[in-house]
C-alpha cells in the first residue's frame, strides 16, 4: 500500500469518526412541530411578508418557492437536523414544514434555489426580528451577574465584538459532499449584547482569512454613543482607539505584551493592581487619546487591561478584569451557531448558498436563546447561568413526555428538569481577585 493510498485511508477514517462524534451529540428527535412553530410563526414569519416588496424589486416571481416557503425549508431543515436536501423535500411534499403546507416540488427546484435565492433576503429576515427579540428579553425579569447589572446602570449597552472563521472548521472535519465543487465558507464578525447574548449585527466575508479589522469601520457604525465595547487582541489598532473615544464609545480590551507606552499619571500601585494613565505607541504611531492601563495580579499570575474610560469612578479597576470575562460569551454564541446548529455543514457549493444557511441560522440562533432566556426568567437566574447547549439537547426528553402526555409547556418541563437535564452550568472554582470575592 503506498503511502498516498495510507493517507488517504487515514484521512476517510478520520472523516467517519467525525460525523460519528458530531451525529452523537446531536438531539436524535427535533421537539414538536407545534411548540417551535409557535414562536416562528409570530416573530418570523410576518418578518418574511414584510420583504415581499424587496422580493418583488429583485424581479422574483410568485411561484412555488417563495420567500415565506424558502424561510419555512431552511429553518426546518436546520433546526430539525434533517440529514440532506432530498430528505428534507421528502418532509415538505408530504407534511410541509412550519407556516408551509405540503406542495409538490422536486429535490433539483430546491437546490437550484438555494443556489440562486437571494441570500439578503434572510439576512432582511434576521435584521427585522432581532430588535423584537431583543424588545422580549427586556421585558422580562430575571436578575443580572452584579458586574453586568452595574455596567447596565452606567452604559447605554454591553457589546462584545469578534469573528470567526468557518473555513477553518469545514476543513478541520471534512463534511463537504463530493462533486459540488470547493466552497469558501468564508469568515463571520457578531456584534452581540453581553447581557442578553442577542446579536445587533452580523457580517460575512467571502474572504476566510479576511483579518478582524476588516469589520471595525461596520462596528462602529452599529454603536451608541455611550456603549461599552469588549473585544480580543485581534482588533487591536491605536487609531480606531482614538476614533472610539472621539466618539464617545468605551471600550475594555487585554493589553499586547509587547505594548509600547508613556505612563502620564499613576492612578493606583500596590501589590495586587495598578492603574495608570498611559499613551500608547511612540512616534507617529502614538494614541493622540489616553487609555488607562490597568494590571491586576490573580492567582499569581498579572492580567493586563485596556480601557478608554478615563474615570476610575465610572469604571473600578476591580470590575474591568470582570466585564472582560464577559468577552467570552461571544465565543458561546460562536459555538452554538456553528456546532450545535451545524454551521459546519454545508447542503450546497455556492457562496449565495453558505449564505443562506448563515442568516438563516442566526435567526434560529435568536429564538433558542429566546426560549433559553424564558428558561432563566421561569428560573429565577442569571441568564448567564443557564446553558444553551442543555436546552436545546433537553427539548428531546420533552419531546418524549409531550408525546406521552405528561408535558405541555417546553420552558416549564425545562425548567422543572434543569437540574436532572444539566441546565444549570456547574459554578465554576472562584478564583483570588482584586477584592477577594469578585472573579476575572
Amino acid at each position: 500500500m503506498s503511502d498516498e493510498t495510507k493517507a488517504r485511508k487515514t484521512s476517510s477514517v478520520r472523516h467517519t469518526r467525525a460525523i460519528q462524534r458530531d451525529r452523537s451529540k446531536r438531539p436524535t428527535s427535533a421537539p414538536p412541530d407545534e411548540e417551535v412553530q409557535a414562536l416562528l410563526s409570530k416573530v418570523v414569519h410576518p418578518a418574511t411578508y414584510t420583504q415581499m416588496a424587496a422580493y418583488a424589486a429583485m424581479g422574483l416571481r410568485q411561484r412555488i418557492l417563495t420567500l415565506p416557503v424558502m424561510v419555512a425549508f431552511v429553518l426546518s431543515l436546520i433546526w430539525r437536523q434533517v440529514g440532506s436536501v432530498a430528505e428534507a423535500v421528502r418532509v415538505l411534499k408530504k407534511k410541509g414544514m412550519l407556516w408551509t403546507e405540503a406542495r409538490p416540488v422536486s429535490q433539483q427546484a430546491v437546490s437550484e434555489r438555494l443556489r440562486t435565492f437571494p441570500a439578503e433576503l434572510f439576512y432582511r429576515v434576521l435584521i427585522e426580528i432581532l430588535p423584537q427579540m431583543q424588545q422580549r428579553w427586556q421585558t422580562r425579569k430575571r436578575p443580572l451577574s452584579k458586574a453586568m447589572a452595574w455596567a447596565l446602570e452606567r452604559f447605554s449597552d454591553v457589546w462584545v465584538l469578534d469573528g470567526s472563521t468557518l473555513d477553518a472548521l469545514l476543513h478541520k472535519i471534512d463534511l463537504l459532499r463530493e462533486g459540488e465543487g470547493p466552497v469558501l465558507a468564508g469568515r463571520i464578525a457578531a456584534l452581540v449584547s453581553a447581557a442578553s447574548l442577542l446579536p445587533r449585527q452580523i457580517w460575512y466575508e467571502e474572504d476566510s482569512h479576511a483579518h478582524d479589522q476588516t469589520f471595525w469601520e461596520r462596528a462602529v457604525e452599529s454603536l451608541e454613543k455611550g456603549a461599552l465595547l469588549l473585544f480580543d487582541l485581534g482588533f487591536t489598532n491605536y487609531d480606531w482607539f482614538d476614533r472610539l473615544s472621539l466618539a464617545n464609545i468605551w471600550f475594555v480590551t487585554r493589553a499586547k505584551s509587547n505594548a509600547v507606552y508613556q505612563v502620564e499619571r499613576i492612578l493606583h500601585a500596590s501589590a495586587q493592581w495598578h492603574d495608570w494613565m498611559v499613551r500608547l505607541g511612540q512616534g507617529p504611531t502614538q494614541c493622540a487619546t489616553l487609555v488607562r492601563l490597568i494590571e491586576i495580579q490573580i492567582g499569581g499570575r498579572w492580567y493586563r487591561y485596556l480601557t478608554n474610560v478615563l474615570d476610575p469612578q465610572l469604571l473600578p479597576a476591580e470590575y474591568v478584569a470582570e466585564l472582560y470575562g464577559q468577552r467570552w460569551r461571544i465565543e458561546d454564541a460562536f459555538n452554538v451557531v456553528k456546532r450545535l446548529l451545524g454551521l459546519a455543514y454545508f447542503w450546497v457549493g455556492s457562496i449565495n448558498g453558505v449564505q443562506v444557511q448563515v442568516w438563516a441560522t442566526w435567526i434560529l440562533y435568536a429564538v433558542l436563546i429566546d426560549l433559553t432566556d424564558q428558561v432563566a426568567e421561569v428560573l429565577d437566574r442569571p441568564f448567564s447561568e443557564i446553558s444553551i447547549e442543555m436546552v436545546y439537547r433537553g427539548l428531546y426528553h420533552f419531546t418524549i413526555d409531550y408525546h406521552d402526555g405528561t408535558a405541555v409547556d417546553p420552558v416549564r418541563f425545562l425548567a422543572n428538569e434543569a437540574e436532572l437535564l444539566g441546565i444549570i452550568k456547574r459554578k465554576r472554582r472562584p478564583k483570588l481577585a482584586l477584592t477577594g470575592g469578585t472573579n476575572p
